[in-house]
């Protein structure tokens, strides 16, 4: 295929606003739209096909001389028009290619729906903040959003350690560098090690992967520096188990008192389909440092309690995503059924839907919604 086909099929997902574009061998195009996926009207594709594109995501990339890989990220963009992060990988010997549409421009608090307690999270000076949630949840939108409200109001140095580089930060107020892995350093824990000694206020970790990198951020939260990051866990709680399961058992005492001395905030997504079920909402559950937050962190017998403070805890900025459910149907942005599916504990949300007098839930009256298939003309039936 030619680098325009490519370009016209990139642009496409860009204009139709989806989330995410893939190109594997056997099937059509696919297109994600508010979590679906839909078929675009082309050509099944052949192991050439895939091929080409892959060799043209990686024109700039060594890795395009062999093709020896198994996987791999990197980040393309279109001039003036997106970005996109790919992942490359190969499925019985052929090359299945994913591609994250990354939008120019760092969407406000406001236009991404997210509550504006998360405001308060970006005006922190030192300590650790996590952005947390399943794959496709929103976590690199809303981390983006804090960042740029911090390069927006605050006169900082800002590093950023991704892989790749998703969003591209303009200098406002702060001033930012941008490293990727595998480009400008060899890893996480190297990046983190360096950024130390390079004045930093504000330093942002891509995402928590391992020991290594959990403990030289928490070093770096430690030494007095504001430190964002994500991982993939579902909520708070779990959260918290999931950073101490990365340490042997006899050192997780001491990194749960590490942890708990250095936590400033935590923030779990799930995105769910609106009301109007032409788009998507996150759900939001916060957690803020208090001495009662700390203790249930240190101790493992009281980690299980934490949501249970996050549902008191709403003067002190924090809520449970049970909470934000029922904010959110308040407001009329998603239906009942929706809010039931997602929530924590479906039978307790019940009695607090009943209690606030709605009764038995009852279907939602159904949208007609039918994501036509988007049919590309190509005259020459190829590439």
């Amino acid at each position: 295929m030619d680098r325009e086909k490519l370009y016209r099929l990139l642009r496409l997902g860009i204009e139709k606003g989806a989330s995410d574009i893939h190109f594997q061998v056997g099937n059509l195009p696919l297109y994600r739209f508010n979590g679906n996926l839909v078929e675009l009207r082309y050509k099944v594709l052949s192991p050439e096909d895939t091929e080409a594109i892959a060799r043209l995501l990686l024109e700039e990339d060594p890795r395009q001389e062999t093709m020896e890989f198994n996987e791999v990220d990197l980040a393309y963009e279109l001039p003036d028009e997106g970005r996109f992060r790919v992942n490359i990988s190969r499925q019985r010997k052929n090359y299945n290619i994913v591609l994250r549409v990354i939008p120019l421009q760092i969407k406000t608090f406001d236009e991404l729906n997210l509550p504006g307690l998360l405001r308060d999270i970006s005006t922190l000076r030192r300590g650790y903040v996590l952005v947390t949630g399943a794959t496709g949840m929103g976590k690199s939108t809303t981390l983006a959003a804090l960042i740029n409200e911090v390069n927006r109001h605050r006169k900082a140095k800002i590093i950023t350690v991704e892989d790749p580089i998703e969003f591209v930060f303009s200098h406002e107020k702060s001033i930012i560098t941008q490293r990727e892995i595998g480009t400008d350093t060899a890893g996480f824990p190297d990046a983190l090690r360096a950024a130390l000694r390079q004045d930093p206020d504000v330093i942002m970790v891509g995402e928590m992967r391992d020991l290594e990198t959990v403990d030289t951020s928490l070093k770096a939260a430690e030494t007095g520096h504001l430190v964002f990051s994500t991982i993939h866990t579902s909520d708070v709680a779990s959260t918290i188990n999931r950073l101490v399961s990365f340490f042997p058992t006899e050192e997780q005492a001491n990194v749960r008192a590490r942890i708990a001395d250095n936590i400033q905030a935590i923030v779990s997504l799930r995105l769910l389909v609106n009301k109007r079920e032409d788009g998507r909402v996150p759900a939001v559950e916060i957690l803020r440092t208090t001495r009662t937050i700390q203790e249930c962190i240190r101790d493992p017998q009281k980690t299980a309690e934490l949501t249970d403070y996050l549902a008191r805890g709403r003067n002190e900025h924090m809520q449970t995503f049970d909470q934000h459910l029922l904010d959110l149907l308040r407001a009329n942005k998603i239906s009942v059924e929706t809010a039931l599916a997602a929530a924590s504990n479906p039978a307790d949300f019940q009695t607090k839907l009943s209690l606030e007098g709605d009764g038995e839930v009852e279907s939602a009256p159904e949208v007609e919604k039918q994501l036509e298939e988007i049919e590309i003309d190509d005259s020459d039936g190829r590439f």
